[in-house]
């Protein structure tokens, strides 16, 4: 219907989840079978959300659409940085839906910018408000190769400075909950009308002008409308939800109007399952029925400029009922996990962070003015770095910024100073307050990138600055005996993590164990190059020395050690590190330990570590966290297959009397039963991972989990099943003409049908959708040529579509 509009929009965002050493997201149990909950809830959500189904008749999938070029988003920049490298497929298919939106929407895209790392604004100084404007704007026209038109607010936090930063820096509009409408009116008109409450029309543009004589188009979302998803069940039903969006829309008005709400992404698939189906599910019926328009912000700006102006009450937000206090304050507002918890530890927490950027500040300031560099124009500039750290870039972007040229030392010291600040705007990441608990995971990882800042600030000036930032930490006071403060928390946790060069190199000398080219590897951040490599082995003993150089790629800070590490067999590990001397002292020491590891002396060779390391002193657990666990894999490999050679002698010898005390209905001994479901689960993932899958041997693995009653692991089945028919798929998508794939396939799909194991064919399923798009009409037109060849395959590959639960 002309001038009724609906907007959806979504904000995606995960907090930053990288170790601040490694700049990488370590492996998190919690998420299993992912690596981690970016991996789990791009999985459920993100990825799901670019290829969205849309359902017919028995629950079959008619169409595959990506949501994100139909709604208004944004994405939080750390994410889609953790998203380019980790998952790149999905990063595209969001860069993608944003170009099809220009075409849709009048030019208008339907991606909106993102303040950097999700701050909030109002309790952020002056300076750093507008570094995270800057950050978040670059970073969205590198992504997405235009300039952003709208940017969303952390927690849609918002007052009059931040508007004027977000005007000055061409920001044509954001994003308010209603409850931040302080005042509204007419323009033209001389009285203004209460907004106090979300007494004010969410379907309207609003112009709000600023003292500096700048203004910014305002948007207040429908709040009932958007909290209705979360509370009222809309998601269970697309048709519903669609009705919902349109009922708020007054068909009798005259003048234009926007339904729009505005809701976390991570609604849509991850919190609520299948969200994402019921939205596209919305979307396309909106559009058949023509009662509204799709559309988004900067089309609707374009369309229908305000007729209305607005002020804001000052401070406020949209997740919290005192403003922004659940960022400072004990106000109330938490996630209701324990109700005899308090939140006095939000504003100590904010007052160390405080202090410890005002005691930073100056430090930066007059050591940027030493190597010649604008302190605050250089900072602002640093995302250019941060999203580019080949050393081609990094050079050009010191030249640019320096009068002189600096030398090895100087670019090593220019860059620490940046990765100082940029951590000290990382740890004011907004979900530090927002949960209950002062040692909560994400409140601890802000702590993390302040350790991470104070290091850097250390070896810049070796000013003690700890001392003074843990005394205010220490009244961040948990609400868990046992942890009693953040202070606490740091020394206990915190401190224990923090990563140097001598630990990159204990970390390095420990993994060249395990693998193929010690000489040369990549150490997350870091590399290490080692020269004098010496690795010598007597059955499970290994002996490894040499001297390595190991590298920042961050702040190109590096150092040269000499060590060596004995590996006793299993996570049995003994190693030293330290700073390397001299040539002389190093063939020493290697000529020792090599005599003494050469004679079989195991305890002269553990002495002589200890006499060439002293404290320098490393062990398996010194190890980075994932490699913790592929070493710990590798050693469990040898173990784990003798203790499936012994579960398969008592299967094999017990199976005769298994069966027949299952003819009889007799439940099994429990040693029997874990035995039985061990050996067939256990096939099972081995059949599946075969490079030749047979579908008759998991047929009868499957066959035989029935007949003993097995109960499988069904979701670690469901996981490799999944995984194994996507990267068939994937084969068929590169050789289509393979029709004895397509049988495989077919086979393999079938088998799991009637079973407690369910996969997810998720991705399978786009592959097939694309190719029936961009493939089949060629097969199908030398079919109905009478093409023999071609019709067969016609046949296999409607079969394949069917079983895959997609219709043609």
């Amino acid at each position: 219907m002309k001038d009724k509009y609906i907007c959806i929009h979504g904000h995606f965002y995960q907090p930053p989840r990288e170790n601040p050493w490694l700049n990488e997201v370590e492996i998190q149990e919690s998420a299993s079978p992912f690596h981690d909950w970016n991996e789990r809830i791009s999985n459920e959500c993100y990825a799901r959300n670019s290829a969205s189904r849309i359902l017919g008749e028995g629950g079959a999938i008619v169409d595959i659409m990506n949501n994100y070029s139909r709604i208004s988003f944004n994405f939080g920049p750390t994410l889609l940085e953790w998203m380019q490298k980790k998952d790149p497929e999905t990063y595209q298919a969001i860069l993608d839906a944003d170009k099809e939106s220009c075409e849709r929407f009048s030019g208008h895209g339907s991606a909106l910018a993102q303040v950097y790392n999700h701050m909030i604004m109002p309790l952020a100084n002056s300076r750093d408000k507008h570094t995270q404007v800057i950050w978040g704007k670059h970073d969205f026209k590198q992504r997405f190769g235009r300039d952003p038109e709208g940017m969303w607010l952390g927690e849609t936090a918002a007052n009059t400075e931040t508007l004027e930063v977000l005007a000055e820096h061409g920001i044509k509009f954001t994003i308010l909950s209603p409850y931040q409408a302080n005042k509204f009116r007419k323009i033209g008109d001389k009285e203004w009308h209460d907004g106090v409450g979300a007494k004010i029309d969410p379907r309207r543009a609003y112009r709000c002008n600023l003292p500096s004589g700048r203004s910014i188009a305002l948007f207040f979302y429908d709040g009932p409308v958007s909290q209705g998803i979360a509370f009222e069940g809309l998601l269970n039903s697309g048709e519903r939800f669609a009705h919902r969006l349109g009922s708020t829309l007054d068909q009798q008005a005259k003048e234009p109007q926007l339904m729009h709400i505005a809701t976390d992404g991570e609604t849509y698939g991850h919190h609520h399952r299948f969200g994402e189906m019921a939205l596209s599910y919305a979307i396309r019926f909106i559009e058949e029925q023509h009662h509204a328009t799709l559309t988004v912000y900067g089309e609707f700006l374009e369309k229908h400029p305000p007729e209305y102006e607005a002020k804001i009450t000052e401070d406020t937000s949209w997740s919290c009922a005192h403003g922004v206090e659940r960022w400072r304050s004990n106000c109330g507002c938490n996630t209701g996990g324990n109700g005899n918890w308090n939140q006095e530890w939000r504003g100590p927490l904010r007052d160390a962070f405080d202090w410890l950027r005002d005691q930073l500040a100056p430090l930066y300031e007059k050591e940027m003015k030493k190597l010649t560099a604008d302190p605050w124009i250089t900072r602002n500039d640093y995302i250019e770095v941060i999203m580019d750290r080949s050393e081609e870039n990094v050079k050009q972007f010191i030249a640019s910024h320096t009068s002189r040229n600096l030398n090895k030392e100087e670019e090593s010291r220019f860059l620490s100073l940046l990765d100082m600040q940029y951590h000290t705007m990382l740890m004011y990441t907004s979900c530090g307050w927002f949960f209950d608990e002062v040692t909560g995971i994400e409140t601890v990882q802000d702590i993390y990138y302040a350790a991470r800042a104070l290091q850097l600030a250390y070896g810049i000036n070796s000013q003690d600055y700890r001392t003074g930032f843990l005394k205010l930490l220490a009244k961040a006071e948990s609400n868990i005996p046992d942890y009693g403060n953040a202070a606490e928390v740091y020394n206990k946790h915190v401190k224990p993590t923090i990563i140097n060069l001598l630990r990159v190199g204990a970390h390095y000398a420990v993994a060249s164990l395990f693998s193929d080219k010690p000489e040369n590897l990549n150490l997350y951040s870091y590399s290490a190059t080692s020269e004098n490599y010496d690795l010598l082995e007597a059955g499970r003993l290994k002996l490894a020395t040499g001297q390595a150089k190991i590298h920042s790629n961050i702040t190109w800070n590096e150092d040269v050690f000499t060590f060596a590490v004995l590996h006793m067999g299993d996570h049995q590990l003994f190693g030293g590190v330290r700073k390397f001397i001299d040539d002389s002292t190093f063939k020493v020491m290697h000529l020792e330990l090599s005599n003494a590891f050469n004679r079989g002396n195991v305890s002269e060779v553990i002495m002589l570590l200890d006499k060439y390391f002293e404290s320098h002193y490393y062990s398996f657990w010194h190890l980075f966290k994932d490699d913790q666990k592929k070493i710990l894999d590798q050693v469990l490999e040898q173990t784990m297959h003798n203790i499936e050679n012994d579960f398969l002698n008592v299967y094999n010898n017990n199976y005769p009397l298994m069966q027949a005390m299952r003819r009889l209905a007799m439940p099994l001994p429990r040693p029997l039963l874990t035995t039985v479901e061990y050996i067939v689960n256990n096939r099972l993932q081995q059949e599946i991972a075969k490079p030749e899958i047979n579908p008759q041997e998991v047929q009868k693995l499957l066959n035989e989990a029935e007949r003993m009653n097995v109960k499988l692991n069904a979701e670690t089945l469901s996981f490799d099943m999944a995984k194994r028919v996507q990267d068939l798929m994937q084969q068929l998508g590169q050789y289509p003409d393979n029709v004895n794939l397509m049988d495989l396939l077919i086979d393999l799909i079938n088998l799991f049908r009637k079973s407690p194991v369910e996969p997810e064919y998720w991705h399978a399923q786009n592959i097939a959708f694309m190719m029936r798009k961009e493939i089949y009409e060629d097969y199908k037109h030398w079919s109905d040529k009478g093409d023999e060849g071609a019709a067969d395959w016609c046949r296999k590959f409607d079969q394949l579509y069917q079983s895959l639960n997609l219709k043609a």
